[in-house]
């Protein structure tokens, strides 16, 4: 053997070796992952459209896994509880949040946060999107938009709206029609659409701008009335409901969101084999037709598209909160 070969030899079997454990390292988890159920964490009470999206979504994504896929609803303090069970959870990918809009209104909204938005999770997915519908009761005297405006301006402070927390799609999208239509409506905050959803059947409150995905069987059963959409154009789930721009807040337009966290530090690979589970799974036709008959609209994507959407949503909110509309 060449004698140079020779003396190098041990040097090069030593780079291979150390090349093929650096394969291996990067490789084995997402082979190994996953080996045992993964949990999705939902901040809210089951029986809204956050609860809707993760029990259709998990069945769907534990076909791909080859593992079950359980949703364990941990509601309250606006969706802090269950947001925080996550953040400090083992980062292995192993337990999500489905997180909403909240998310990103939260660092903006509370004095004091048991985490850091921004640097406690990866992101996963965004799931879809999801306009509010604002709806009240069949028996209510309100028949259209205009009917709550001029309610509200001859008495401020009479008409309330329920939402299923602070901070949520339902929160804000009432909080701007209050700001956007200059009327004074009050605001009663729930642990989940399931409760507020209640108490507005039982006349507690008097309307709630809530998720598609929470009120489409009240809609079609007719126990609840839909006066207008908040998406700047109509969905396609109710045609015949104007959106809020048309039914007198010119300019008016929000809609709600849901996507996938895990704690911060968890594997790259891991994160990238639960983004391909989680578009294969929303991409389903079980999933398709269940969300899109709630008008919600499927848009995932890549984790790096899902955190400079909400990093945009945080600046977005950012400024509201700072105008004091939550407030009013």
């Amino acid at each position: 053997m060449n004698t140079s070969l020779a003396s190098s030899l041990p040097q090069l079997l030593k780079m291979l070796a150390g090349l093929a454990a650096a394969v291996a390292l990067v490789s084995a988890p997402a082979h190994a992952f996953p080996d045992k159920p993964i949990k999705l964490v939902v901040p809210f009470a089951p029986a809204g459209g956050t609860d809707l999206i993760a029990r259709t979504l998990a069945v769907e994504m534990a076909k791909d896994l080859g593992q079950p896929v359980v949703v364990d609803n941990k509601p309250g303090a606006s969706t802090l509880i269950g947001t925080d069970l996550v953040a400090k959870s083992a980062p292995d990918g192993y337990t999500l949040v489905v997180s909403s809009i909240a998310h990103a209104v939260n660092p903006s909204l509370m004095a004091k946060m048991p985490y850091s938005t921004e640097k406690d999770f990866a992101p996963v997915s965004m799931i879809v999107r999801s306009p509010n519908v604002l709806v009240v009761r069949a028996d209510s005297p309100f028949k259209s938009l205009k009917d709550v405006i001029a309610a509200a301006k001859a008495d401020p402070d009479k008409l309330s709206y329920a939402s299923p927390g602070n901070g949520t799609s339902s929160h804000l999208a009432g909080a701007l029609f209050a700001d956007m239509a200059k009327v004074q409506i009050k605001h009663v905050a729930y642990k989940g659409s399931g409760p507020a959803l209640t108490d507005l059947l039982g006349g507690q409150t008097d309307m709630i701008f809530a998720t598609s995905g929470s009120v489409g069987s009240f809609i079609e059963s007719g126990k609840l009335r839909a006066l207008a959409i908040t998406s700047a154009e109509r969905s396609t789930a109710y045609p015949s409901v104007p959106t809020v721009a048309e039914a007198g807040v010119p300019g008016y337009a929000t809609e709600g969101w849901y996507g996938f966290y895990a704690p911060a530090g968890t594997p790259a690979a891991v994160i990238d084999r639960l983004n391909a589970a989680t578009r294969k799974a929303a991409a389903s036709e079980v999933f398709k037709s269940k969300v899109v008959s709630e008008g919600m609209v499927v848009q995932t994507g890549t984790p790096a598209e899902f955190d400079a959407f909400v990093r945009a949503e945080i600046q977005r909110w950012s400024k509201i909160v700072k105008a004091d509309v939550l407030a009013k």
